[in-house]
């Protein structure tokens, strides 16, 4: 970047494409990049949030809403489900983990999809789907009408688990990406909290009744986030690749500080997607690059993405969340009001812990709040299991350790939501490239759906067989694992641009 700093203003043609770029100088004529641009802003370590990212932001992040309260509602709401249409611990299974494995679906369609028609319209299919799917569940008459649903709303889940994260990191500025991109995630455990709510408000209605409610109100959400979608921006470097540069300029005018530093932005911007394109025209395509012939530095992005959504869902916080009515009964905790009390208080101190981690992710850097996470998580699981297991050997419910695995529970939540929760969704979609960005991400996202629905659909089983504490064993087992795949395989991106973390891995990790 330092020899585009060299000139003054001028236009350069971007291969592809009839449109041309302003790049910016740093000479006398125009000061702004030094006095109050990018690399001033930088090194100023100035933690400012730009109001208009930051509404974009929250628009595209409300889309999160719906996979989080389907998570916290479903929780509830499958004991009805149970009860009215007599299905068994099987069917149940496969009903709460089959939206997480069709949700491979949206987000492998989505990295596409977005690079054809943009990133806010793919928010807005993401919405709509998942309108149709709820529409469905809360109409259901039957058990397969409501797999069916379970299915639709999976793709529209698909789909916003990718795109969501992928907008608001390419939206945001560097210094609070890390805090924009947890927006998600602050959502998702929103989500889950209203869904916790749903079910207490709701569980006194009639059998039949109850459920369908639960699940259907989720249309509501639906129908805000599509219809903000026509209030976002684009996706500045979306418009880039596309040739729009001065649409381009003006969202980064919108989300910089100063004019200097939204054209500085442009620049890099530009540069990138140079390099992207050449890149490109060598190959065959994103897919052959990233699977079939990736280079060094693409393979340990692929790793580290692939990774970290592989230990967050392995971590089983879903299944936990899914089945935590069952967990509780296990520790001897029996009425349904109970049940969903202790629910919602979990729902409280798991968003508080992510409302903390999103404010600290972008001072203290990825890597410290996933090892905290992480570690924190399987210590909370191994007191998870000593307590399921100490109750499950007695004939008497002593209430410390009932108490021990309510804290247990609420730890490995929150821990959760400190480290892996948000992280993953701002790790993995800004350390792609630009050309890679959309289809890498995508990918990513489709290894953590599969693996949260391999995981929702055998929990109950795996744990009927080894009991409730010996599946808490293993999880914690797979959290020191990740502990050290996170120390060793993922190098710290805070403060730095999109187009800077590609070089990151071009050196040996650390």
């Amino acid at each position: 970047m330092d020899d585009m700093n060299k000139h003054d203003y001028y236009y350069h043609p971007l291969p592809g494409s009839d449109s041309r770029i302003d790049q910016c100088s740093n000479n006398n004529n125009n000061g702004e990049i030094n006095e109050g641009g990018a690399s001033s802003h930088k090194q100023n370590n100035v933690h400012h949030i730009n109001k208009y990212a930051l509404a974009g932001a929250i628009l595209a992040s409300t889309n999160s809403i719906l996979l989080g309260y389907d998570i916290g509602v479903m929780s509830g709401a499958v004991i009805y489900i149970r009860q009215d249409l007599k299905i068994s611990s099987v069917q149940v299974e496969i009903l709460v983990g089959c939206l997480n494995v069709c949700s491979l679906i949206g987000s492998l369609a989505s990295g596409k999809t977005s690079d054809m028609i943009g990133r806010r319209f793919t928010i807005m299919i993401a919405a709509l789907t998942f309108l149709i799917g709820a529409i469905l569940m809360g109409l259901a008459p039957s058990f397969t009408f409501l797999m069916f649903g379970r299915v639709i709303a999976g793709i529209g889940v698909g789909f916003s688990l990718m795109i969501s994260p992928v907008y608001v990191a390419e939206l945001s500025p560097d210094l609070t990406r890390g805090f924009l991109t947890s927006l998600p995630e602050i959502f998702i455990t929103l989500g889950i909290l209203l869904g916790y709510v749903s079910n207490y408000a709701l569980s006194s209605l009639p059998l039949g009744l109850n459920w369908r409610i639960m699940l259907g109100i989720s249309a509501f959400p639906a129908i805000l986030v599509a219809l903000g979608v026509l209030a976002m921006p684009e996706s500045p470097r979306w418009l880039v690749m596309k040739g729009k540069f001065e649409e381009a300029k003006q969202v980064l005018i919108g989300t910089s500080e100063n004019k200097g530093e939204a054209e500085y932005r442009l620049a890099e911007i530009s540069k990138a997607a140079l390099n992207s394109i050449a890149l490109s025209r060598n190959k065959q395509g994103v897919w052959k690059e990233l699977l079939i012939t990736p280079s060094r530095p693409v393979l340990r992005i692929l790793i580290a993405a692939i990774g970290v959504n592989f230990f967050m869902q392995a971590s089983g916080n879903d299944a936990v969340i899914y089945y935590s009515p069952e967990v509780f009964r296990e520790a001897g905790i029996q009425g349904e009001k109970q049940l969903f009390g202790v629910t919602i208080i979990m729902g409280i101190a798991k968003t508080c812990f992510v409302f903390i981690s999103a404010l600290v992710l972008d001072k203290f850097g990825r890597r410290p709040m996933l090892l905290l996470g992480s570690l924190g998580m399987a210590i909370s699981l191994f007191g998870l299991g000593m307590g399921c297991t100490f109750l499950q050997n007695s004939d008497e419910k002593p209430i410390w350790a009932i108490s021990l695995c309510v804290v247990a529970v609420c730890a490995t939540v929150s821990f959760f939501s400190m480290g892996l929760g948000p992280t993953t969704w701002v790790y993995s979609s800004e350390i792609f490239p630009m050309r890679l960005r959309a289809q890498g991400t995508s990918l990513a996202i489709s290894v953590n759906r599969l693996i949260s629905g391999v995981v929702s659909m055998s929990f109950l089983s795996i744990s009927e067989e080894i009991t409730f504490g010996g599946m808490f064993f293993v999880l914690a087992g797979v959290m020191v694992l990740a502990t050290l795949f996170f120390y060793y395989f993922l190098p710290e991106t805070k403060g730095k641009s999109l187009e800077e973390i590609e070089a990151l891995f071009e050196d040996e990790l650390h």
